[in-house]
């Protein structure tokens, strides 16, 4: 674009330098001298806000590269149904069915969620109790060993009950989370997908 307005007004010069032939070709060479003027105006303008808004996608481009990107979501049983538990001792669910695992950051063969990326994530979990006539479901959401939040279902005569729960948790890079059935507890899942873990980094330290 600078080209093109150099050129411009280079004929403007030239025509300029051009000796006059009366009143008409006066007024003919100052028209064609303001013209030249304000398209070099309007190429400088131009020119102004194609730098600004290259400046901006730059701006832009800075604040998404190289944000690390975290999110995770599984189901208990890949195919089948039936029972899962109980176990001796308190136990991690190991969600086998991977909807999706940007970060690599859960392992399905454990189960557990490990954080690579310090900061605020966000985990919810689901529970479908045991078809057993006395429920008999116990699930919590551990962080390394800590228990945080927890859905329960022990009494009563239905059978076809469920809950989830929820948190937003700062992590460590290296913390683990999973969900974890208690000892002694059952729950139940098959081909419609009850039981799932989910999590996903909202923000990096």
């Amino acid at each position: 674009m600078k080209n093109i307005a150099v050129l411009i007004l280079a004929f403007g010069c030239c025509v300029c330098q051009s000796p006059p032939r009366g009143n008409d070709d006066t007024l003919s060479l100052i028209s064609i001298n303001q013209k030249v003027a304000n398209n070099a105006e309007k190429i400088s303008l131009l020119e102004t806000q194609l730098l600004i808004a290259e400046r901006e996608v730059l701006e832009l481009r800075s604040l998404t590269a190289g944000k690390p990107r975290v999110a995770f979501s599984a189901a208990l049983m890949e195919s089948g149904r039936g029972n899962v538990g109980p176990f001796t001792i308190d136990t991690p669910l190991k969600y086998k069915k991977v909807f999706s695992n940007t970060g690599n950051g859960y392992n399905p063969s454990t189960g557990i969620f490990t954080a690579f990326v310090s900061g605020t994530y966000f985990f919810r979990f689901s529970m479908f109790n045991n078809l057993n006539p006395t429920p008999n479901s116990v699930v919590s959401l551990m962080k390394n060993n800590e228990r945080l939040v927890s859905v329960w279902d022990t009494s009563g005569t239905d059978a076809n009950d469920m809950g989830s729960n929820a948190v937003v948790i700062a992590l460590q890079e290296g913390d683990g989370v999973y969900v974890q059935l208690l000892a002694t507890r059952v729950i139940y899942d098959d081909e419609w997908t009850y039981n799932t873990f989910t999590g996903f980094l909202l923000f990096a330290a």
